[in-house]
C-alpha cells in the first residue's frame, strides 16, 4: 500500500504531483504582506459573479461567488495548498493500493457540523453519491463516475473501489463540488447550508448577497482569522470597482485590465496578479452546423489573433492558447504541440476544404464570460473576416448567462478556472456525455486515453497520452483557446494575506478563512 500521511506524499510518481497551475507567487503591486495573521474585524468582498439562479447545492456551482462560498461554509476530503501540494482536510491520511483502483480515507474525528451535528463516515458517503448515478445532474458527475463501490470500514475509514487505478484520485476529491454535507435518508441536507467548514452561513441571497460569521467550533486554528463577511455580487465591472476605490468593500475580483495600472495608484488599494490554470474560451457545439465539420472548427481557430487578445483585453496580464486547456506549469504540457497563430490563408484553406468561400456565424458574447469578452468577440470578429468568416456579435444580458446562453447556443464566449490535474480537467469538459462538455464533442481516440492515462503509473508513458489528448483537443475538438487569463484582483491595503494559491482566483477563492485584517 502507498500511504500518505500528514500532506506528505510518498511513492511513486502520482503521489508527488503538485496541484499544477498553483505555481505562480503574488505580484503585489502595493506593499508587503504581513506575516503574522490577527483575527478580528469584518471583511466585504464584492465579486464579478452570482445570478440569481444560483443555488446551494453543490452539483450546481458554475461561478467564482459560489466557489467562495462554498469553500467557506463546507469541507472536503482534500485541500490543494497555497503553494500548490495535496493536504488533508477532512480526511487525516490516505492509502493506495498498489494499481491506485482502490483508496482508504481516515476520516477526521471530532469534527462538527454547524447545528453541531458530529460528521460521520456516513455524510462522507452520501456526500460523494450525491454526485453519482444516472439520476443526478451534478456537474461533478464525470469525475467520480469511475468510483465503483463506496464502503465504510468502523467510523473512521471510507474506502473508495474505482473502476480501474486512477494516480489522480486524492487530488479529485478536493473539487469544489465535493463538499461534505449531512446524510438525509438517501440523498444529502444541501439545502439549509449547514456545512462544517470554518463560517456559518447566515443569509444568501442568490445573484445578490451572502453574509458569514466565523465557526467558533471549527477544528482548526490556523483558519478563519475574520470575525464577519459579506459578499457581494456585482458583475457591473465599473460599480464594482468604484466599491473598491470609495471603500464600501475591501477586495475585488476581475479588476478591469486596461485600467489596473491607474486604480493601483489609488491611496490604499492594492493590485495583485498571479499566473494560473484560467483560460478563455470559445465553445463551438460539434453537434450542430457547421460546427459537425472539423475544418470549420480549424477555420475558425486560425481564424482568431491570440495575440491580439493577451495585448488588448488582457493588457498582457496572460499568454496565448493553444485551444486546449492545459497549462505551461502543468506536470503533461505538450512543449512539442505546434502553437497555432493568427494565419488568414490557412482558414481559408480550411474553408476551401469544407467546400466553402465564406461562412455567417453568430458568436454570443457576455461580460458575464470573461470582463473583456464582449470587446474580445469584436476583435474576433474583425480578425475572422480577413479569413472570409463572418462574425455576428450578439450580446448578451450578464444575468442568466450560464443558464441561459452558456451549453444552449452553439457559439458561445465562456471562461474556465482549470484543474489541478489533466484528468480533472479533460474528465469535466472534454469527456464524452459530461455534464460541462460545453462543445459536445466526442472521440473515440481521445475517451480511451482518458481511461488509460489516468490508470497509469509510468509517468512518462501517462505523458505520451496527455500529449496526444492535447493534441486531439487542440486540432479535431471544438473549442478556441486563444489566450490563458493571469488572476487579478485589488485590496484594501488593509486586507493582508501570506503566499496565495492560484489553483483559482483570488487565493485559491479560499480568501475568507485565510485572509485577515490589519
Amino acid at each position: 500500500m502507498s500511504l500518505i500521511k500528514g500532506g506528505l506524499l510518498d511513492r511513486r510518481g502520482f503521489l508527488k504531483t503538485t496541484a499544477a497551475g498553483a505555481i505562480a507567487a503574488s505580484l503585489p503591486m502595493g506593499g508587503a504582506m504581513a506575516q503574522t495573521p490577527k483575527r478580528g474585524g469584518h471583511l466585504r468582498v464584492a465579486k464579478g459573479h452570482g445570478q440569481t439562479t444560483d443555488t446551494l447545492d453543490p452539483g450546481q456551482w458554475e461561478n467564482g461567488y459560489m466557489l467562495a462560498l462554498g469553500f467557506a461554509v463546507h469541507g472536503r476530503l482534500t485541500e490543494v495548498a497555497p503553494d500548490g501540494s495535496l493536504i488533508p482536510e477532512l480526511a487525516e491520511s490516505w492509502e493506495a493500493s498498489d494499481d491506485a483502483s482502490v483508496w482508504r480515507f481516515k476520516i477526521r474525528q471530532g469534527v462538527t457540523f454547524h447545528s453541531g451535528k458530529p460528521m460521520t463516515v456516513e455524510d462522507v458517503v452520501a456526500s460523494i453519491n450525491h454526485h453519482r448515478g444516472e439520476e443526478s445532474t451534478s456537474a461533478a458527475g464525470p469525475i467520480v463516475e469511475p468510483i465503483q463501490e463506496i464502503a465504510t470500514e468502523g467510523d473512521d475509514t471510507v474506502v473508495f473501489t474505482l473502476s480501474g487505478g486512477n494516480a489522480d484520485f486524492p487530488f479529485i476529491l478536493s473539487d469544489y463540488h465535493l463538499v461534505v454535507c449531512k446524510a438525509e435518508g438517501e440523498s444529502i441536507d444541501w439545502k439549509s447550508g449547514d456545512g462544517c467548514g470554518s463560517y456559518v452561513l447566515k443569509s444568501f441571497k442568490p445573484g445578490v448577497s451572502s453574509s458569514f460569521e466565523r465557526n467558533p467550533n471549527h477544528w482548526r486554528d490556523d483558519v478563519a482569522w475574520i470575525d464577519s463577511c459579506e459578499l457581494l455580487a456585482i458583475v457591473d465591472q465599473n460599480a464594482r470597482t468604484t466599491a473598491l476605490v470609495s471603500g464600501d468593500v475591501h477586495a475585488i475580483d476581475r479588476v478591469d485590465l486596461k485600467a489596473a495600472g491607474l486604480l493601483g495608484r489609488n491611496p490604499g488599494v492594492e493590485v495583485e496578479t498571479l499566473a494560473g490554470t484560467q483560460h478563455y474560451t470559445f465553445a463551438m457545439s460539434t453537434n450542430t452546423d457547421p460546427y459537425t465539420d472539423n475544418n470549420i472548427r480549424q477555420a475558425l481557430k486560425y481564424g482568431v489573433n491570440r495575440q491580439e487578445l493577451v495585448d488588448k483585453i488582457l493588457f498582457g496580464y496572460g499568454s496565448v492558447g493553444n485551444d486546449h486547456p492545459i497549462g505551461e506549469g502543468q506536470r503533461f504540457f505538450n512543449t512539442e504541440l505546434e502553437q497555432k497563430t493568427y494565419d488568414p490563408d490557412k482558414a481559408k484553406y480550411f474553408l476551401k476544404q469544407a467546400g466553402l468561400d465564406s461562412i455567417d456565424v453568430t458568436l454570443h458574447s457576455s461580460d458575464a464570460a470573461f470582463s473583456g469578452a464582449v470587446d474580445a468577440a469584436v476583435l474576433y470578429q474583425a480578425s475572422a473576416k480577413q479569413a472570409g468568416i463572418n462574425i455576428k456579435v450578439t450580446r448578451e444580458p450578464k444575468d442568466g448567462y450560464w443558464s441561459d446562453i452558456w451549453m444552449k447556443k452553439p457559439f458561445t464566449a465562456v471562461y474556465w478556472g482549470g484543474r489541478p490535474v489533466e484528468d480533472q480537467m479533460f474528465a469535466t469538459a472534454y469527456q464524452c456525455g459530461a455534464s460541462w462538455n460545453d462543445t459536445f464533442w466526442c472521440n473515440e481516440r481521445f475517451e480511451e486515453l482518458l481511461v488509460a492515462a489516468r490508470a497509469e503509473l509510468d509517468e512518462d508513458k501517462r505523458r505520451e497520452m496527455y500529449w496526444e489528448m492535447q493534441d486531439l483537443v487542440a486540432n479535431q475538438g471544438g473549442v478556441v483557446i486563444p489566450m490563458f487569463a493571469n488572476y487579478v484582483h485589488a485590496k484594501s491595503d488593509a486586507v493582508m494575506h501570506g503566499e496565495m494559491g492560484s489553483n483559482w482566483e483570488m487565493d485559491g477563492e479560499r480568501w475568507m478563512e485565510r485572509w485577515w485584517m490589519a
